[in-house]
């Protein structure tokens, strides 16, 4: 039922149906009319009685990885959860998947041999077996990436694997099989029990352990901790937080020296102080080396409205440009709230008889205190009439007066440029505080050429900055690979 007339219009995707509203027309009055006209009947239904499906799945074999095929009793069954199911397919495609499955079993006994350092005979034994298999399957088949091969046995969770042996052309045609059947492409752990030096230690300590194990590293150097870690002052630092525990921690120099290096020196300092054994001398004497340069006055930029700013600077230019009343001043005060980030200046209005707030830095309809408040929390002043239309109150942009209040605005910015830095002990103070806030953060720079990859392809050489984003993902608890596209950020996650 229509409640409107159907119509065709011009769309962004072009032209379209749609049912287009009568004109003047109460919706409400129209729904109630449709009500109305709706005549319909609802038979009674009696469900009756489904029948048990048969159960033909049997308990899944924990050999059987999940959403795979595999054979039990010579019949083909698809594993889903904790069940595993008859599949009932033509006899071509259970050949196939007979097939393949031999072939998935082999490439994956192939990987393991790999990954555990099999003896190389027991290695070459498999990869002629693959070599066989593949070419049988094949030979009676086709390709393991064709759409028969996909169809049947595309369901399996080791289909893309299998698919991986062959290297397609442009075309669709194999252009060679994988290295996999004639090469290693699996690098296997192979664990270090031993290391002569305490640098070759942490190397390894940080490749397994992804952290500064002196523990480990003594067991694998047979030197005592304290001798590693007087060879490796320096090197690594000592947590300031573990101190003074029995269980001190110790930390790479790329990760000690970087972050907020200043609040850092101030714990080291403070630490050095508390113990006063020396023992966080060194940390101390790495930090100060650490910490950027000062910033100096004409190197920081700073507008009316930076909410680092003290809020008794902001007073004091206000009552110096201004030229504040003695009256006023203990009324007209500064605020700025730390939870709403927002600048305020209390009873703007009390400073009345100012010629400089009414006439100099001001207008009759908006005052210096108004403008300085609007441009602390970075809004340009506007000014509003008030008019009634219809009887109902509305405000009108008053462009003139407007326009005043901002030239107004942006002499007080001038104003406030030059005035900033003309004290010297407001420079000197200012300046302290920007860099001790905002000049105080070294970027850590990581460097993966310790990180052994078990595992990958050794025929796969990864790039210094794909290495060295890979140690930032295991040592820097966050990560952004904020690399171009074709950096290589697929490898590197992978």
């Amino acid at each position: 039922m229509l409640l409107g007339k159907m119509t065709t219009q011009s769309t962004a995707y072009g032209y379209d149906t749609t049912c287009k509203p009568f004109e003047d027309a109460d919706l409400s009055e129209l729904l109630r009319n449709a009500i109305t006209n709706i005549h319909a009947e609802i038979p009674d239904y009696e469900r009756g009685e489904d029948e048990p499906e048969e159960d033909n799945s049997i308990p899944a074999d924990p050999t059987v990885r999940n959403f795979s095929y595999t054979l039990a009793d010579g019949k083909i069954y698809y594993r889903q959860d904790s069940r595993m199911v008859p599949v009932e397919m033509p006899v071509t495609a259970q050949n196939r998947v007979k097939g393949l499955i031999e072939l998935r079993e082999c490439v994956r006994r192939l990987i393991e041999y790999q990954a555990e350092d099999y003896p190389e005979n027991d290695i070459r034994t498999e990869q002629a077996r693959l070599n066989r298999l593949y070419d049988g399957f094949t030979k009676k088949y086709g390709l393991i990436n064709s759409r028969g091969n996909s169809m049947a046995f595309g369901q399996d969770s080791a289909y893309c694997l299998l698919c991986s042996l062959e290297i397609i052309d442009e075309n669709g045609e194999l252009e060679r099989k994988a290295d996999m059947f004639q090469k290693r492409t699996i690098k296997p752990h192979i664990p270090i029990t031993h290391v002569d030096t305490a640098s070759e230690a942490l190397a390894v300590s940080m490749s397994e352990k992804a952290r500064v194990d002196l523990e480990y590293m003594a067991e694998l150097t047979r030197q005592s901790e304290d001798s590693l870690i007087k060879e490796l002052e320096g090197v690594i630092f000592l947590n300031v937080g573990s101190a003074g525990s029995q269980d001190k921690t110790y930390v790479t120099a790329d990760e000690y020296l970087s972050g907020n290096v200043r609040e850092k020196l101030v714990h080291a300092k403070a630490a050095q102080a508390a113990l006063g054994d020396g023992s966080l001398d060194v940390n101390v004497r790495a930090l100060e080396a650490a910490v950027p340069p000062d910033l100096t006055a004409a190197e920081i930029s700073v507008r009316l409205g930076a909410t680092w700013l003290p809020e008794d600077v902001i007073q004091k230019f206000m009552v110096e440009l201004l030229q504040t009343s003695g009256y006023a001043r203990d009324r007209t005060r500064v605020h700025y709230s730390n939870r709403t980030g927002e600048w305020s200046i209390t009873e703007k209005n009390a400073d009345r008889s100012n010629i400089h707030s009414f006439n100099t830095y001001g207008t009759q309809r908006v005052n210096a205190y108004k403008i300085i408040e609007d441009s602390l929390n970075l809004r340009d002043v506007r000014v509003f009439d008030t008019v009634y239309e219809d009887g109902a109150e509305k405000r009108v942009l008053n462009k003139k007066e407007t326009a005043i209040a901002q030239a107004k605005q942006e002499i007080i910015r001038a104003k406030f440029e030059e005035w900033i830095w003309k004290d010297p002990a407001r420079r000197e103070r200012l300046c302290r505080i920007y860099n001790d806030r905002f000049n105080a953060i070294r970027p850590r720079e990581y460097d993966g050429s310790h990180i052994k990859f078990v595992g990958m392809n050794p025929e796969i050489a990864l790039r210094k900055h794909q290495i060295d984003a890979i140690a930032h993902i295991l040592y820097g608890g966050n990560t952004l690979l904020a690399h171009e596209v074709g950096a290589g950020k697929s490898v590197t996650r992978s």
